[in-house]
């Protein structure tokens, strides 16, 4: 029993300023987060909700509101409209894989291969993950680089690596 309590007392990191637990979903985890408010009014847009609980796994490569504000003016708010519901899912799912990818086997994916491991998304996108010192990253086909901020985000279906960039389909 002395055992299965210390477990108990391993807590998953704080994101925006939320406690995440282990034996919620994603979606019941990242309405909490002040630093995903973006994300979840798009996955909300995009009709994602009811994919992002079920059963999974999955592993979301969480983009913050500062990764979204860095999008070029007027992105977000273009891809919010009605009438873009397809490309915002296009973007939204490029960030989810069909696995549960925690950071040590994401590294030793990267090590088996060379130095850089192909991941291939949800979405039909797939991104290049490498790694430089205990910065896991992943870059999209456009170049751009993501940065794994906090990782290895337990979750009842599966894991959320909170990501500094929003990754887009070439």
């Amino acid at each position: 029993m002395a055992m299965k309590s210390a477990e108990m007392k391993h807590e998953n990191p704080m994101v925006g300023g939320a406690a995440m637990y282990a034996d919620k979903n994603i979606i019941e985890n990242a309405v909490n987060s002040k630093d995903h408010t973006t994300l979840v009014a798009a996955v909300q847009a995009a009709g994602l909700v009811e994919t992002l609980s079920g059963e999974g796994p999955f592993t979301v490569f969480a983009p913050t509101n500062a990764a979204f504000d860095a999008l070029p003016a007027g992105t977000v708010e273009s891809l919010l409209k009605p009438e873009n519901k397809d490309a915002l899912t296009k973007v939204l799912t490029c960030h989810v894989v069909a696995a549960k990818a925690m950071s040590g086997a994401i590294v030793k994916m990267i090590d088996d291969d060379g130095g850089a491991h192909d991941v291939p998304t949800v979405g039909g996108c797939v991104f290049t993950a490498k790694y430089a010192g205990d910065s896991v990253m992943l870059v999209d086909g456009k170049g751009r680089t993501a940065n794994v901020t906090i990782a290895d985000v337990k979750q009842s279906n599966g894991v959320i690596h909170v990501i500094d960039s929003v990754l887009l389909p070439e």
